[in-house]
């Protein structure tokens, strides 16, 4: 169980690793298409770096990221079948992982990061008005889907995947 959270809190680490690098150093607006319509248009092109290197650093971050998030898949199903798993604790690991991140992104990024601190309206300033008078984030409906159904059908499947072997 220990290993299980730790790797939810790595999960949840690369994953702002991931959006703090797209964000900050990238800049680059394909990596915007959850963003609202009104705030995807809004964004206006970067193709000046925000500092000589920038690209380079938010480029190696977001490689570092997916190196994590696939080691955290990698030791999640390499622990379970050492530990001989049955259906029920693989589905119970990948489901901790999964809803930790799912709850982490919606407190710490759409309200946090997003509405309160402002983090991407501060680099991306021409978005202000596309959240203002907003109390949450912009898209509650499809993070509770994906809390409550995609995550567990996910959860269930991968498990099922894993006792096959």
């Amino acid at each position: 169980m220990l290993l299980t959270i730790f790797l939810a809190i790595v999960f949840c680490v690369s994953i702002t690793l991931m959006m703090f690098s797209a964000v900050a150093f990238i800049q680059d607006k394909k990596f915007f298409s959850a963003a609202p319509k009104e705030a995807q248009e809004a964004i206006i092109p970067r193709d000046k770096e925000l500092f000589y290197g920038a690209r380079v650093i938010g480029w190696t971050l977001m490689v570092f990221s997916f190196l994590m998030i696939i080691g955290v898949g990698v030791i999640s199903i390499w622990d379970g079948f050492r530990s001989g798993y049955t259906f029920w604790q693989f589905f119970t690991r990948f489901i901790i992982i999964f809803s930790t991140y799912k709850i982490y992104d919606m407190i710490c990024f759409d309200y946090f990061l997003l509405m309160k601190y402002q983090f991407f309206q501060f680099y991306f300033p021409e978005v202000k008005e596309a959240y203002e008078g907003r109390k949450y984030g912009f898209n509650i409906k499809s993070q509770l889907i994906k809390l409550l159904i995609i995550f567990p059908g996910a959860s269930a499947i991968a498990a099922w995947v894993c006792t096959q072997f």
